[in-house]
């Protein structure tokens, strides 16, 4: 009787721990799965409102990338890469397709994951920019509709795939061109350029290179003073800034921060970046989006738990969207970007 009896308690035992595991990896799994702000710096407090919330604005795509904000008519545009086509949000209205193709126009089968468009901006007239991944290219979008190519080439070879794009006060173009947008990326067959390019396209249409440097040039941000251009080496695991020159070359290429410390805050890695007024980085990392001081010290991140492709300021300019992966998330802040 009582060898059934410690059998019977072993039992409930076993049947206890059984449910307070599963209780635990169910708590783990929604803690994981929602996003968190996180606080390493009493600065963090004078950027992020002690009541702010990430609010999930959209969601059930494919992966996200390139937000950006048209001021004028007040909605923001982002592209759905895998499924080539650029998505349009507006407040009280639902998500709709702004432009599709709108990375590879071609007549056959895209061979690999990423055919469409990545990072978007508006230039001085208000027109869009966009990179075009599968047909390795910046393009423009006129008024009218149709698009028109703003650059293919470099040296008479074609681009690699065109990641990001910003623009300077004065109208000049600067850009990222990794391969993570050709089939095979790095050792694509069609791949024509030996390096991985930063890029300025001026005003006046001449393409000149910045830097071969880096190993996976991603996303692209000036600080407030256009004095420093900051860069990110998704490949390399790293932001990197340089100094600007008054004809808008770079030089004194030094790391801002390693990102391979951060590779415990889930997948993904160095991606598009945003900078407020105080000329602190907004930038997509390991897991999250951080907040880095300009001298490289992480005030906070905003925590997802999985890879973040960009961020866009937006509506009044203190409020930040965010593509997380396959969803759309807004933050209030009491800092505003930079240019707002």
């Amino acid at each position: 009787m009582k060898k059934y009896l410690l059998l019977f308690r072993v039992i409930l035992l076993l049947l206890a721990f059984h449910i307070v595991s599963e209780f635990s990896i169910a708590t783990l799994a929604t803690t994981l799965s929602t996003p968190n702000i996180v606080r390493l710096d009493s600065r963090a407090n004078a950027i992020v409102p002690a009541d702010a919330v990430l609010e999930k604005i959209a969601d059930g795509f494919s992966w996200l990338e390139g937000p950006v904000w048209n001021r004028a008519e007040r909605f923001l545009l982002f592209s759905n890469v895998p499924d080539n086509e650029v998505l349009k949000w507006k407040q009280g209205e639902a998500v709709s397709v702004f432009l599709k193709p709108s990375g590879y126009t071609g007549k056959e089968t895209f061979e690999g994951k990423e055919p469409g468009s990545n990072g978007l901006s508006f230039d001085s007239q208000g027109r869009l920019v966009f990179c075009q991944h599968g047909d390795r290219k910046i393009s423009r979008l006129e008024k009218t509709g149709s698009s028109t190519t703003v650059v293919d080439h470099y040296n008479g070879k074609r681009l690699n795939s065109p990641n990001d794009v910003i623009f300077k006060s004065n109208g000049d173009m600067y850009f990222t061109d990794p391969p993570f947008g050709l089939p095979k990326s790095f050792d694509d067959p069609n791949k024509e350029l030996e390096f991985q390019g930063v890029y300025k396209y001026s005003k006046n249409g001449i393409l000149t290179l910045l830097t071969g440097e880096l190993k996976g040039p991603n996303g692209i941000a000036f600080s407030p003073d256009e004095k420093q251009l900051y860069v990110s080496d998704y490949t390399g695991a790293a932001w990197f800034v340089f100094d600007v020159r008054q004809d808008g070359s770079v030089f004194n290429k030094r790391l801002l921060l390693d990102a391979n410390g951060q590779k415990k805050n889930g997948p993904g890695g160095p991606d598009g970046m945003k900078v407020d007024q105080r000329g602190n980085i907004f930038a997509a990392g390991p897991g999250g989006l951080y907040i880095i001081a300009p001298g490289g010290r992480i005030l906070g991140r905003f925590d997802f738990g999985v890879p973040i492709g960009n961020c866009a300021w937006g509506e009044d300019g203190s409020t930040l969207f965010i593509a997380a992966n396959t969803a759309l998330y807004r933050i209030r802040l009491t800092t505003r970007g930079a240019g707002f």
